[in-house]
């Protein structure tokens, strides 16, 4: 939750939004939110990796990648396009239906080359491309490190990273209380004791999604959805919280969960109205996470 004010742009449509979209938008009125459902445990309770690079995937690929994850039972997080497997030595098996991602790019209209001079800089246009990715069980003839042992889920509530993650950010977080919540005009949070929680995980769960609130602040990442209309640029900054914790909840080997299911309506609205909604929100989400995991990051160079 925020405490705030904020205005909705429209969106451009394109055939890669709007089947994303499309995609989400189905999902969630089939009551599966893809950023929750996607984690049993094991190695699929991580953010998508590629095999050959080992960069984990950003954005709202990773929203793509745990839903062919999860959809086809593939047990490992790892992916491959058809010429890195190959360049590892091994194959995509014949018939293997890919996954689909997609990366960001941008271009210059003939118009605007025309008109731009001196100074001007030409306005862009910024675009999805598309390419395929097939999970590591798709090929044959990969090396064996890529299939370690599948690692056990611990049910104990992983209160060590969580803890580091949050003294690290230098936030301003007041415990205690019976609301949890950031507040940007003072830039704190409050959240009540863990001990208040029915489930004591959720208390990390809340406060990651209140954290990825304060990421938006001017002074640090400046997400600002004014301009838009209060209660969908509200709704807007709350899908990225709720896909900020989600991001960071598996990256600290907790299992996400939906934190404001009443904004789901509201959501579904922004998506049937904005293509590009949700690639937005996946994208500062995404940022998001990174931009607090780097503290953990920098403490533990600093120890």
């Amino acid at each position: 939750m925020i405490h705030t004010n904020q205005q909705p742009a429209s969106g451009q449509r394109g055939d890669i939004y709007a089947e994303i979209t499309g995609k989400i938008i189905a999902q969630i009125e089939a009551g599966i939110l893809p950023w929750v459902q996607p984690w049993a445990g094991g190695s699929s309770l991580s953010i998508p990796k590629n095999a050959s690079t080992r960069k984990p995937y950003s954005g709202v690929n990773i929203l793509l990648l745990w839903d062919a994850l999860f959809s086809r039972g593939y047990e490992r997080n790892q992916w491959l396009t058809f010429k890195q497997a190959l360049s590892l030595g091994g194959a995509v098996r014949k018939g293997e239906k890919g996954t689909t991602a997609v990366y960001a790019d941008s271009f210059v209209p003939k118009k605007e080359q025309a008109a731009a001079s001196g100074d001007d800089e030409p306005r862009r246009v910024a675009f999805l491309k598309r390419f395929t990715l097939f999970n590591i069980a798709q090929c044959d003839g990969l090396p064996d490190d890529l299939f370690p042992p599948l690692r056990a889920v611990s049910q104990v509530d992983p209160v060590p990273s969580a803890e580091r993650l949050l003294t690290a950010s230098g936030a301003n977080i007041q415990r205690g209380g019976e609301q949890a919540f950031y507040h940007t005009g003072q830039d704190f949070i409050r959240i009540p004791e863990q001990s208040s929680f029915f489930t004591p995980i959720n208390f990390y769960r809340t406060a990651l999604h209140e954290l990825t609130h304060w990421t938006g602040h001017p002074s640090r990442l400046a997400r600002d959805f004014s301009g838009r209309f209060g209660s969908e640029a509200y709704a807007r900054e709350e899908l990225v919280a709720e896909l900020g914790s989600a991001f960071l909840c598996t990256n600290l080997g907790i299992v996400p969960t939906v934190r404001h299911a009443d904004y789901i309506g509201n959501w579904l609205t922004i998506l049937k109205n904005d293509s590009r909604a949700i690639v937005s929100a996946a994208s500062h989400a995404s940022k998001a996470s990174d931009f607090l995991l780097a503290f953990t990051d920098q403490a533990q160079r600093a120890a």
